[in-house]
């Protein structure tokens, strides 16, 4: 139980936070592409391999962190379904050449923030334990 009291306070977070970054991101590029949905899925894909591969590798990361970190607030943060109807909406009227940019900028994005996040665990450890 105590774990589920974790991630829902994460998740509460990780909602929050995405809520403010799309609002920044509206404000600041405008409406014409979904950049809050890419900037939160780049960031989280960045992050929950980040958090995973420390809590791993090491103990520097105690299992009900890494839930908290990693089911609750990425997964209140990254936002998925917001990314398949904001797709769904630029093909619907007829953009599809934004529709295929903004699933192509998301997957390889978060595949390759999803890189960075891995090899920056890896270093990370590397420097914390000197291996």
């Amino acid at each position: 139980m105590d774990r589920l009291i974790w991630v829902c306070l994460g998740s509460a977070l990780g909602g929050g936070a995405r809520y403010l970054v799309s609002l920044a991101a509206l404000e600041l590029l405008g409406t014409w592409f979904p950049f809050g949905t890419l900037a939160v899925n780049l960031a989280g894909s960045f992050l929950i391999t980040l958090v995973m591969q420390v809590s791993v590798e090491t103990t520097l990361i105690p299992p009900t962190a890494r839930i908290l970190l990693t089911t609750g607030i990425m997964g209140g943060f990254t936002t998925y379904s917001s990314f398949n109807h904001e797709t769904l909406q630029l093909a619907a009227g007829g953009d599809w050449l934004l529709a295929a940019g903004n699933m192509g900028a998301t997957v390889v994005g978060c595949l390759v923030a999803g890189l960075l996040g891995l090899a920056s665990g890896r270093a990370l450890v590397a420097a914390l334990t000197g291996g």
